[in-house]
């Protein structure tokens, strides 16, 4: 009987675990560069354990500058899967010019296995 070898491809999965908007975005210099941001750009997460007002806060960051926060109500997961040193990645779902700044920004949370 003759084996087969299986081919050793690594896979990338992502699994979605975050759709919401970006909390903050009013605070932070995301105005400065709106027309600079694209739906489908990569955004950086950074933990804040030490975070006064949340000790599960997640910053989202665009290139180095920051646009805001994950909400509070919705950061759980993604916080714990951080600490546990999990790959997550995010981008710009949606823009939206809208005078509500809880609106403009739909942010994308992937879990990567």
């Amino acid at each position: 009987m003759a084996t087969v070898p299986f081919p050793a491809q690594a896979q990338t999965i992502r699994i979605l675990v975050q759709s919401s908007p970006l909390a903050g975005f009013q605070y932070h210099a995301g105005a400065d560069f709106w027309d600079e941001l694209k739906a489908g750009d990569r955004l950086e997460l950074r933990r804040e354990p030490d975070n006064p007002h949340d000790a599960l806060a997640v910053r989202v960051e665009w290139q180095g500058r920051q646009l805001g926060y994950l909400p509070r109500a919705q950061n759980r997961a993604v916080a714990v899967e951080m600490d546990r040193g999990a790959r997550v990645e995010a981008r710009i779902a949606r823009l939206r010019v809208h005078r509500n700044p809880w609106r403009r920004v739909l942010v994308e949370v992937w879990l990567v296995l």
